[in-house]
């Protein structure tokens, strides 16, 4: 592109200098002539007023100094040379003068003018004032090569300017098709630079709002097995030591373990279907299905997790702030999201673990708290494969899932640990299908 751009660059310039020079060049040829023709007439007109009416006796004349490679003569009305310098028989310019007209024309590689002389009413002899047409063909030629010089100087600077101008366009579409190359070999962190240039700007922008959303897919992709794994271990583990007591215990209600079974099925299906959601990059609306009461939810959450924390030695306290327990919120997202962090102040916390969920002008917020601490390093709790503990996908696989419903979650004290989520209401026009 580079050349291309040079090419036609330069070939617009040639192309401007040669429609200015040639009628430039053609016009100084014509100006040099006027010129010289021009000062002949005045040198002829200067050397006639020294010709008086005596001419045809033989009085003798005095000229002015003849022009700069030119000659003056004079002739009496029979055509005769009388002074000056010229050719001894009048050629037919001079002849023409005898008219009474000043006449112009070219002889012997002369530029010739005539200038009658007339007395009383009476045309009584020719002033003829010549110079060579080589001389002015000199000065022609002399201007034309500064014509030409300057063309060739405007043609360098021209092609200067061009492959500067190419370079800079190009430069910017070299640098984009680089980042795509980068983006197809497999780094997703590729961005275009701005180039100043708003069309490749456009581009340019065009390509990192894909490559961002393509990363963004891709991340979700990848994580998708990480946060299955995650999710459903708990549940899974828990299915599988019911199961096996009941097996194990002859004494056991083998009814009441079947329904705690199904149960806890109902749960690992939902749990597959939350994740599932987060292949979706868009904040989701909720089916009425999928609502319940924020007094649903406590009650879920506490048979949920008393009696995992009652085996440490801890509890857990579940506090609905009051206007809060009627309110209508997505049970399966909302109970994911809460295990991970009640899960992660089980593993990582100390002490009791307070759910408080409290109404937030027109929005629903969550704190989940414990009384451990945080050390430095916060700021890196949500990337995946951090945690409290050094490493993990819990607080990452939380953000997501309460990105996936239009909320935010934060961490908004490290002593004691405190994690706060704000969610909108499900009603929120804003969070389509």
């Amino acid at each position: 592109m580079r050349q291309r751009v040079s090419r036609v660059a330069i070939v617009a310039v040639a192309v401007a200098l040669v429609l200015l020079a040639v009628p430039f060049g053609v016009g100084i040829r014509i100006s040099y002539f006027a010129d010289e023709r021009t000062e002949l007439e005045r040198a002829a007109l200067a050397a006639a007023v020294q010709v008086g009416p005596d001419i045809a006796v033989g009085d003798p004349l005095e000229l002015p100094a003849p022009i700069t490679d030119g000659r003056v003569a004079v002739y009496d009305r029979s055509l005769k040379f009388r002074a000056g310098a010229g050719p001894a028989v009048a050629d037919a310019t001079t002849r023409s003068a005898l008219g009474g007209v000043v006449t112009q024309g070219r002889a012997n590689g002369e530029l010739v003018v005539a200038v009658p002389v007339a007395s009383s009413e009476r045309v009584i002899g020719v002033v003829r004032a010549s110079s060579p047409t080589s001389g002015i063909w000199n000065r022609i030629l002399l201007a034309w090569l500064g014509v030409a010089g300057l063309a060739v100087l405007a043609l360098l600077v021209g092609v200067a300017v061009a492959v500067r101008q190419a370079r800079r366009l190009s430069k910017p579409l070299e640098s984009l098709a680089d980042t795509a190359r980068s983006v197809a070999g497999g780094d997703l962190t590729a961005r275009a630079a701005p180039s100043g240039i708003p069309e490749i700007d456009a581009a340019a922008g065009a390509q990192n709002a894909m490559v961002t959303r393509l990363a963004a897919v891709l991340d979700h992709e990848r994580h998708f097995a990480t946060d299955a794994s995650h999710q459903l271990r708990t549940p899974l583990a828990g299915l599988q030591l019911g199961l096996e007591s009941a097996v194990n215990d002859p004494a056991a209600d083998h009814r009441e373990a079947l329904e705690e079974a199904l149960r806890q099925s109902g749960e690992l299906q939902r749990t597959v279907e939350q994740v599932l959601a987060l292949s979706r990059l868009k904040p989701q609306k909720p089916d009425a299905a999928q609502l319940g009461t924020v007094d649903e939810l406590i009650t879920e959450l506490r048979h949920r997790w008393h009696k995992s924390l009652a085996g440490q030695g801890r509890r857990i306290d579940l506090v609905a702030k009051e206007g809060t327990g009627l309110l209508q919120v997505p049970l399966n997202a909302w109970q994911q999201i809460l295990d991970v962090l009640i899960d992660n102040a089980r593993v990582h916390g100390h002490g009791t673990v307070l759910v408080t969920i409290r109404d937030a002008f027109g929005a629903v917020a969550i704190d989940v708290a414990d009384e451990g601490a945080i050390a430095d390093g916060s700021s890196d709790l949500f990337q995946r494969g951090v945690s409290r503990a050094g490493s993990g996908v819990g607080l990452g696989l939380a953000r997501d899932l309460a990105e996936s419903q239009g909320g935010r979650l934060t961490l908004v004290s490290t002593a004691p640990t405190t994690f706060s989520i704000l969610m909108p209401d499900p009603d929120d026009p804003d969070l389509d299908n």
